[in-house]
């Protein structure tokens, strides 16, 4: 398709979700329905969208054409929060949980995030890369055309460099867009055993600026749980990295309400993630700032814990995205079909509240509402579009991919077959 226009036309719904900021409470239901829809897309960007009939004359010409008559046409799907980059797998773990076996004996057998540590400092790059590559073409056949992954399974300078480098890489040689996030602070590793404050040093006098001077991490991460990473030591390392040129992101207050989400707020950080025990005080703190309050409802499913209170968020004016948790011990998935049912049956929200949490506020959570999350005049072209014509569908056909074509810059890169039509654009 390179040289050529893109032309989608007669959508049943074109869901535009308009806007170059995270949408807030009420206003997440708007999501700009245009019935009969159209849209033209030039050097990878919109240039006009409207009605069908409402087309400039000669807008097929030099057009690839796509005919989406009885189909729902909307922004491409932005999953905000990713582990994506690791080696190894963690099954047994699962049933572990399952059979109620408590996380300190989990440790004990072997298995928890040091498991993947150990499994992720063992691969090469190459060997990360062909995992992550294969794990990429798996969501974009679920409408995911830009995605944040995280490092944070070396927890030493080698290894955090080594799966940023796999995700810069990939960036370059595949459709779906990544945005990397430094996830040092993930854990403790056992060298640093009872000397966290030791391991914080670490991290920012040899990892940050390493990871600065690399240029691939656009944001830094902290696992800010209790004990884990405390409010100080939280607050002492995103500090560093904000002064190093780095955005701010956290796991805040999913096991222990520790203040984790008052924390974002107090940094203005891009998103707050988890929040499964957010407070009422950290919830309202939220819904004054422009971060954007991640909600990661698979986790919540596969650990049988609690979920976290996005209706309470939307309703008192917070920015609410969805996310996966793609991971390999508590979310071993990454089904955006299964996240947007999660959201509608376990969160309670709605179906136009979902589709902004998937697309416009998922691109605020990664720092790139100015560029996607939405389809209007001047902004990159991604694009799904579903095989049903109503949005509806996503959350009514639970849990399954309806996902029929996918765009990517203007190009049609996937469609119902499971077959890439192009390779990313050089």
């Amino acid at each position: 398709m390179t040289g050529k226009k893109l032309l989608i036309k007669h959508a049943a719904e074109l869901i535009t979700c308009a806007g170059a900021a995270p949408k807030k409470g009420a206003a997440m239901a708007d999501i700009g329905i245009i019935s009969d829809g159209a849209l033209v897309a030039e050097a990878g960007k919109i240039v006009w969208v409207g009605p069908t009939d409402d087309l400039p004359p000669d807008s097929e010409e030099q057009c690839e054409v796509i005919d989406a008559t009885g189909q729902c046409v909307m922004p491409g799907f932005v999953d905000s929060h990713t582990h994506m980059v690791f080696g190894g797998y963690r099954p047994e773990e699962f049933f572990w949980r399952l059979a109620g076996t408590p996380y300190l004996e989990i440790l004990e057998r072997g298995g928890g995030i040091l498991n993947t540590v150990q499994a992720t400092r063992s691969a090469s790059l190459a060997e990360l890369k062909d995992l992550a590559a294969r794990r990429l073409e798996n969501m974009l056949a679920m409408g995911v055309t830009t995605v944040e992954g995280k490092s944070g399974y070396g927890l030493d300078l080698d290894t955090e460099l080594r799966q940023l480098a796999v995700m810069d890489e990939l960036n370059r040689e595949q459709p779906v867009e990544i945005v990397p996030t430094f996830l040092g602070a993930h854990a403790v590793p056992p060298d640093y055993k009872g000397r966290t404050d030791d391991y914080v040093d670490y991290m920012i006098k040899e990892v940050l600026p390493a990871v600065v001077r690399q240029g691939v991490a656009e944001f830094c991460d902290v696992f800010c749980e209790q004990g884990v990473f405390s409010l100080a030591q939280s607050r002492r390392l995103l500090a560093a990295a904000k002064n190093m040129g780095l955005q701010a992101k956290l796991h805040a207050d999913e096991i222990v309400s520790l203040g984790g989400a008052e924390l974002a707020a107090e940094l203005n950080a891009c998103s707050a993630d988890h929040l499964l025990q957010a407070s009422d005080a950290g919830i309202a703190a939220l819904s004054q700032v422009r971060t954007v309050a991640t909600v990661l409802p698979m986790t919540a499913f596969c650990l049988r814990e609690s979920y976290a209170r996005a209706r309470v968020m939307i309703d008192q004016g917070a920015a609410v995205a969805l996310a996966t948790d793609y991971n390999p011990g508590s979310c071993f998935s990454h089904s955006m079909p299964l996240v947007a049912a999660l959201a509608a049956i376990q969160l309670n929200m709605k179906p136009a509240e979902i589709v902004t949490a998937l697309t416009i506020n998922g691109a605020a959570a990664v720092n790139r509402a100015d560029r996607i999350g939405s389809l209007e005049i001047g902004k990159q072209a991604d694009v799904v579009i579903l095989g049903y014509p109503s949005h509806l569908y996503l959350v009514y056909h639970a849990g399954m991919n309806i996902v029929d074509k996918v765009i990517k810059h203007g190009r049609l890169i996937w469609n119902k077959s499971g077959r890439k039509q192009h390779g990313k654009e050089q």
